[in-house]
């Protein structure tokens, strides 16, 4: 199968290719050198395991992410859908921005409205994410009209607990806040939509948040 690196991180390589004729996106994960060679073979097989099942299960309820094609234990490499013609959430603000759009633009909160149901769709299915991003979320065109694509669920996992959802929603909202200025109108309609999408229980990891903001603040300045 041809292929063409797109990135390379700490845990592995990805790339574009074509195989049986769909345009995909390859995730391989590197072995790690330090580990016992079993030890990482299972830890390495037991990510992408996660990876694939996080994907397939948000499917099935309705959260659009890429599909997934095949999984290859010894090749260390998962073969997703490779969404087109998209744009991350992320360069999608950027370019808002040299529009001259506010952040409190009702184009930029209807964007912040959509993420905010879509995680809460998300939690309430014990999904956790693990590296909420914008990232690592797309639009396709028309922009404006497009539903919010979930992207590398790598650090995903099954957790029910509050707490592991609230983290959840803290790293997005440090990754917003850091990445995109004068954001806060934005974050602060994300949390909004997902409390109102999410009844009693996405209410108790709003909750939960503002402890998890907390410990944040305290690390910050105590170390």
């Amino acid at each position: 199968m041809d292929r063409q690196l797109v990135t390379q991180g700490a845990e592995g390589r990805v790339y574009v290719g074509d195989w049986l004729n769909h345009s995909v996106i390859i995730k391989q994960r590197f072995s790690k050198k330090y580990r016992h060679v079993d030890l990482d073979t299972h830890i390495t097989q037991e990510r992408i395991k996660a990876e694939a099942r996080a994907l397939t299960r948000c499917r099935s309820l309705g959260i659009r992410t890429p599909a997934v094609y095949d999984v290859n234990f010894d090749k260390r490499e998962i073969i997703l859908e490779n969404i087109t013609n998209s744009i991350t959430v992320r360069n999608y603000i950027y370019a808002a921005v040299e529009r001259d759009l506010s952040m409190d633009n009702r184009e930029i909160l209807s964007l912040a409205e959509k993420i905010g149901k879509v995680l809460a769709k998300m939690h309430s299915n014990h999904i956790i994410h693990g590296d909420l991003t914008t990232s690592n979320m797309l639009l396709i065109q028309p922009y404006e009209s497009s539903e919010v694509i979930l992207i590398d669920f790598g650090l995903s996992s099954v957790e029910e607990r509050a707490e592991d959802k609230a983290v959840d929603l803290y790293v997005l909202e440090r990754a917003v806040l850091s990445t995109h200025p004068n954001t806060e109108a934005f974050v602060s309609c994300c949390i909004s939509a997902y409390k109102k999408a999410g009844s009693n229980a996405a209410e108790d990891v709003v909750k939960r948040l503002d402890e998890v903001r907390t410990r944040g603040r305290k690390k910050l300045c105590f170390g």
